[in-house]
Order: structure tokens, then C-alpha cells, then sequence
């Protein structure tokens, strides 16, 4: 007898090691990338800072993309510190020339990174939008501001579609060999009441499933589906009942693996897994003859990685603590 639903994403066109990826979005995008740097891959992980609504999402790749600065009204001053509306808090500074020149560093990082990037992962979590009360444009931070200066909107699903479309044809430009991979982020924005924030994921899924059956390169990963349908239980929550805990965040990563990795990729991952909780190994004796020969073999391990992927780091690490 089942007492679950399991998900079983659907296979895809695979990822592999030599893929730079690019994860934007909300917490869980920083989560994932995490997941992809731990493993080695060649990872970029919220360059802008976390960003919720799929509007600023799209419009910082877009400023990205096109290797352009934001505009001079997007830049604030609360608290004797600098902002930007179109970034998140993260990234401020005692000045405005020193913000700027920040930003410009930020983007045109971005930009080379956009160039050569095979796979970007977006990861949408709400649909609802703060706008600024003069002039109507939506912002990724209200940075602490008071709340008359915003006008607190649900944008609808097409309204996100269009948006991502011109981002898409940006992007297309200067990559055209680049995928999108959407992901509607898990976490529950219980501020907008948890009956407003069904309907605000349910508006980024509507979205999600258009874009991902209109454009070529563009497609959907369950993140939401595997912990709201398949884990389902507030076990799987931390203490807040908002965020997925470490056990549910590794199982949607495996669901990943299981649809996106092809098999060289799973192989490296579970080697690179063991090689881990070897580097990571207290000793008891580290300067006994066992753990001695076990960095050795260790060593001998990773030497043979390197065909694979950088393991510099890890190299120098372990030759540190050889003794014989």
C-alpha cells in the first residue's frame, strides 16, 4: 500500500560537468547553486543578490545581458547608505560613485558570464509586485523605505510571460545556444497569507507551463510539485513551517540528478561524494601510519579526477597534512 504520491521528473536533455551554470532567484536558487559548487561545477549563484518576482528577475538579466547600468532614478539613500531598487539590499555602498561603480563591476561580470553560459535556472517566488507609487515601476527591494512609496500589486501570468519573452530574445542574442530551466520556489511567503501566496504560486505555475511548452530551450522542473505533493509533510519544513529543512533540499536535488545528469556526470558525483567525507575525516592520529596511508589513497583518488574537473584546492589540502 502507498501512503505517498512520488514525483518522478521527466528525463531531459542532460547537464554535465564542463555546463556553466547560472542560478537566479529566490533562496532556493541559492540552495541549488550551492548544490552545483559543492560538486564542482563551474557555478555562478545570484550575482545580483535574491531577488523574488519574476519582473526583476528578467529585468536584471536583461541590464546584464545588454551590459547596461540601471537608470539614475532606480538609486536611493536610506540611513546614510546607497541602494538600488533594482538590487537587493546585499548590494549597497557609503556612496554613490562607490554603488555605481559595484553595479557596473556586477553587470559586467554578468555579461561575460551570460556569453558563455549553457544553463540558467530561474526561480520565480511570487507574483506579487511592489511598485513604486511616482512612476509605476516595479522594484526588486523596497530597501526599507516607507511603504506609502509602493503600491503592493498581483501580476498575472501573462503579464510574467511577456516579460520573459524579451528577456529570452536578449539573451538569444549573445548566447544562442543558452537553456532556461524554471523552477517555482517551495518556500511559502506566508506574509501574503497562505491563501494569497496559493494563488501567487499557482500564477508563477501557469506561467512556468506556458513558457515552457511556447519556447525553444525553455524548461520546468517541479522543485514546488516535489515538496508540496511527494515530501508533503511539515517534517520536511524547518522550525519558521516556511523554509524546506537540509533533508528535503537533498532530495530535490536528487530528483535533479536523477532527471538532468547524464551517467559520467552521476558517476563523478558519487566519487567526488566519497572524496568529501574523506577530506572531511577527523583523525584520531593524524599523524598515525593509518591515516596516513588514507590520505594517500585519497590523494591517489583525486590525481586521477583531475581529467574531470580543478581539484587544485583539495590537492594542496591533503599533500598539507601528509607527514610520510
Amino acid at each position: 500500500m502507498d501512503f505517498r504520491t512520488e514525483l518522478t521528473p521527466k528525463h531531459s536533455r542532460k547537464i554535465n560537468l564542463k555546463d556553466p551554470i547560472l542560478t537566479l532567484g529566490s533562496c532556493f536558487s541559492q540552495s541549488i547553486g550551492k548544490k552545483f559548487t559543492d560538486f564542482k561545477f563551474q557555478t555562478s549563484i545570484n550575482p545580483f543578490g535574491t531577488t523574488y518576482h519574476p519582473y526583476a528577475i528578467h529585468k536584471l538579466l536583461s541590464l546584464a545581458a545588454k551590459q547596461k547600468s540601471p537608470d539614475q532614478d532606480t538609486f536611493l539613500v536610506n540611513n546614510d547608505t546607497h541602494y538600488n531598487y533594482d538590487f537587493h539590499s546585499a548590494i549597497h555602498g557609503t556612496s554613490l560613485p562607490s554603488l555605481k561603480e559595484n553595479i557596473h563591476s556586477i553587470i559586467t561580470s554578468a555579461h561575460q558570464y551570460l556569453k558563455s553560459c549553457s544553463v540558467i535556472i530561474l526561480t520565480y517566488g511570487t507574483a506579487w509586485s511592489y511598485k513604486r507609487t511616482d512612476n509605476g515601476n516595479p522594484v526588486a527591494n523596497c530597501h526599507k523605505m516607507p511603504s506609502h512609496l509602493f503600491n503592493k500589486e498581483l501580476i498575472d501570468s501573462n503579464d510574467i510571460c511577456i516579460s520573459f519573452k524579451e528577456t529570452y530574445e536578449i539573451l538569444k542574442n549573445i548566447n544562442p545556444s543558452l537553456r532556461i530551466i524554471l523552477t517555482v520556489s517551495p518556500v511559502r511567503h506566508v506574509n501574503d497569507t497562505l491563501e494569497l501566496n496559493s494563488v501567487s504560486k499557482s500564477i508563477l505555475r501557469v506561467a512556468c507551463h506556458r513558457l515552457s511548452t511556447e519556447n525553444r530551450d525553455v524548461e520546468y522542473f517541479p522543485a514546488f510539485e516535489i515538496m508540496m505533493d511527494d515530501l508533503r509533510d511539515y517534517r520536511f519544513y524547518k522550525s519558521d513551517l516556511i523554509h524546506p529543512t537540509e533533508t528535503a533540499e537533498n532530495y530535490i536535488w536528487e530528483k535533479f540528478i536523477e532527471s538532468y545528469f547524464d551517467e559520467p556526470t552521476k558517476n563523478f558525483l558519487d566519487q567526488w561524494s566519497q572524496i568529501q567525507k574523506a577530506i572531511h575525516h577527523r583523525p584520531f592520529l593524524p599523524a598515525g601510519s593509518a591515516h596516513q596511508k588514507f590520505l594517500h589513497q585519497t590523494l591517489s583518488k583525486l590525481e586521477e579526477l583531475k581529467l574531470f574537473t580543478n581539484v587544485d584546492v583539495e590537492i594542496s589540502h591533503l599533500k598539507s597534512q601528509i607527514t610520510s
